[in-house]
């Protein structure tokens, strides 16, 4: 049985009961990407931004702002070929007076419009994230 029976193929939600290493066997047993970033180091906005770039592997010139995120999430993935799909982690992202609510939102916000570009062409894209 699929450890994503009751989770829809295109969301963002919190990591609730999942355990990372669950979603990185089903990411592999189902052959999608798994994209994992630890952030419990990272304090502000740029911090973040620059542990998700070196985790998920993205080009040296990224902009270290959430619309060159956003670019690497869909543009540039989307040109290195067919994808199966990618399970996404962002584990411990902070709660700090640099990296606020706001901030938060934000930045899950960028991950939801990710989700619903690879929802427009039939891709899942699943992001767990869990906060400090």
């Amino acid at each position: 049985m699929s450890l994503f029976k009751t989770v829809p193929p295109n969301i963002v939600q919190s990591i609730r009961a999942f355990r990372v290493t669950e979603l990185q066997e089903e990411a592999a047993r189902l052959e999608q990407h798994f994209l994992y970033a630890y952030c419990a180091e990272a304090v502000t906005k740029q911090q973040v931004l620059a542990t998700i770039a070196t985790a998920f592997h993205f080009p040296r010139h990224f902009g270290k702002n959430f619309d060159a995120l956003a670019d690497c999430l869909t543009d540039l993935t989307h040109q290195s070929g067919k994808q199966p799909g990618f399970v996404v982690v962002l584990e411990q992202l902070p709660n700090t007076q640099k990296f606020d609510k706001e901030a938060r939102e934000t930045l899950l916000d960028v991950f939801r419009d990710a989700a619903d570009y690879w929802a427009e062409k039939k891709i899942p894209f699943r992001v767990f994230y869990s906060f400090q």
